[in-house]
């Protein structure tokens, strides 16, 4: 079968540094096919080029067997090529069917007047093609998540993609909503349409894609027929080493209890309680408003409780402090790092010592010298790759990125770390830094309580697992042995009597 679309010995450079090495790339009619590669192995810089966001230094670029030429990216959309972006580019102002059929001249007349009873007609039916159930009138900003994914992938169709690639379609969903991606890309995938799928997260990638093309350093290195157990190797080509021990999990005894929710109860939680040693990695799962960011906000003060305690070292915390919190030694690490964790525009250095100014003041100034001195440690010991201190977190990658988050908190020498998501948007080589970072702060005694919605992750990394559904505990776990659907049938239904397993 022909390729709908490739790339051949496509280079490209940014002020003298080469991102793209003579990359091939290719994709099938009704395939999904899987790019995967670490932070700055080239994957947005390719998909870009194919799209026209970037112009190419050289290379070849074919579609339905013949060579194109795009100067734009309108000219990419009527080609037939279309990219989803991690971050939508929708107008909220605007309705769904206005998003999808913006600047379409077909819906105008010759003296400019717009049919919107056709715009309107249009887009419902091609929403509902789609599986969706709401108004097309309705403005986006009114639309959930998801809602506003459907919005973005009609304006594909509309135009009759042939290619679609989509960077990241997952990262922003809840757990419970892939599946419904999933059945939308096969959807699109009878009709013949090629998808391009970009994700970190490798048991999506298994799961969805037929094959998978693995970039490393601007190179690709492979391109892999997916099937059952291939997953390893997947990731061995994007690291360009074998993996023997993915998820770092020592063996070690917790000591006394430092954490003590009892009976805690607010928005989206009813009568919680659990406990976390000191020296433990506790996970905390549960599906799309399960209500474990809300216990886990509630913990570091960020969100008031109405009845129950939350006792930490002794020291019971009061509703709605985060001074509390902090002062207790507990840090917290947010799922949104671009919006909670760090100031993007801000370089490396005050980011990190953000949550801590107090200990490097003097005189009333901040001493340069023991931020210096401080910052360094912290990026060689979390193994941040940076150009200096001084570089903007902005021009990080997310894996970077997270640990600069980290570093922030790290900062504090916290006894209690609450990490809300560590590793989403995150390569497949800094997730497993980040793995034996908790890891070792676990056996340097430190309580950790992880949220994740990765089945996966939280198996690996936990030395027990409290599951949570509708608000309440649903399952408690000796992480010994545990598989995956039991820790999902916890989370699906609420348990009437008892929880410890």
């Amino acid at each position: 079968m022909q390729p709908i679309l490739k790339a051949t010995a496509v280079t490209k450079a940014f002020f003298g540094n080469q991102v793209l090495k003579g990359i091939d790339f290719e994709v099938l009619p009704g395939e999904v096919m899987g790019l995967v590669g670490e932070n700055g192995a080239g994957k947005s810089t390719l998909m870009k080029i194919i799209t026209d966001l970037y112009t190419m230094d050289s290379g070849e670029i074919f579609l339905d067997g013949k060579k194109i030429e795009i100067h734009d990216p309108k000219e990419a959309k009527d080609a037939g090529l279309s990219i989803i972006h991690q971050e939508f580019n929708l107008f909220p102002n605007l309705s769904a069917a206005e998003n999808i059929f913006l600047d379409r001249e077909e819906y105008r007349n010759r003296f400019g007047k717009v049919n919107w009873k056709k715009i309107n007609a249009d887009a419902r039916k091609i929403l509902e093609e789609l599986g969706a159930d709401f108004d097309p009138g309705l403005p986006v900003s009114q639309l959930s998540v998801r809602e506003q994914q459907l919005v973005e992938i009609s304006k594909a169709i509309s135009t009759n993609a042939k290619v679609l690639i989509m960077d990241e379609p997952t990262a922003a969903l809840p757990s419970s909503e892939v599946q419904n991606m999933f059945a939308l890309i096969r959807l699109l995938k009878e009709r013949g349409v090629a998808v391009v799928f970009i994700s970190h997260r490798m048991q999506e990638i298994e799961q969805i894609c037929d094959r998978v093309t693995v970039l490393r350093d601007g190179m690709n290195v492979a391109v892999v027929e997916m099937e059952e157990n291939r997953i390893d190797y997947v990731i061995s080509m994007m690291i360009g080493r074998q993996i023997d021990d993915y998820y770092p999990h020592s063996a070690r005894r917790p000591g006394e209890d430092a954490l003590i929710v009892d009976r805690l109860c607010g928005d989206n939680v009813r009568n919680v309680s659990l406990k976390l040693a000191r020296g433990e990695v506790l996970g905390l799962y549960g599906l799309a408003g399960a209500g474990v960011t809300d216990v886990a906000e509630m913990i570091m003060g960020l969100k008031p409780y109405a009845s129950g305690s939350i006792c930490f070292e002794g020291r019971k915390l009061s509703s709605g402090s985060t001074k509390a919190a902090l002062s207790s030694g507990i840090g917290y690490v947010p799922s949104d790092r671009a919006r909670e964790g760090v100031v993007l525009e801000m370089p490396i250095d005050q980011n990190t010592i953000l949550a801590n100014l107090k200990s490097y003041a003097s005189r009333g100034f901040l001493n340069r010298k023991w931020i210096a001195e401080s910052v360094d440690r912290h990026i060689e010991n979390l193994k941040i790759r940076c150009a200096s201190r001084s570089q903007d977190v902005k021009n990080l990658s997310g894996g970077n990125q997270q640990k600069v988050v980290l570093a922030k908190w790290m900062d504090r020498n916290p006894r209690l770390l609450v990490l809300n998501e560590p590793t989403r948007g995150v390569d497949v080589g800094a997730k497993r830094e980040i793995y034996m970072l908790i890891n070792e702060l676990a056996n340097s005694g430190l309580s950790i309580l992880v949220i994740s919605s990765e089945l996966p992750e939280i198996l690996g990394i936990s030395d027990r697992i409290v599951v949570m559904c509708r608000g309440q505990v649903s399952g408690e776990y000796i992480n010994e042995g545990l598989q995956q659907d039991e820790l999902l049938k916890a989370a699906s239904q609420v348990k009437v009597e008892g929880v410890s397993q």
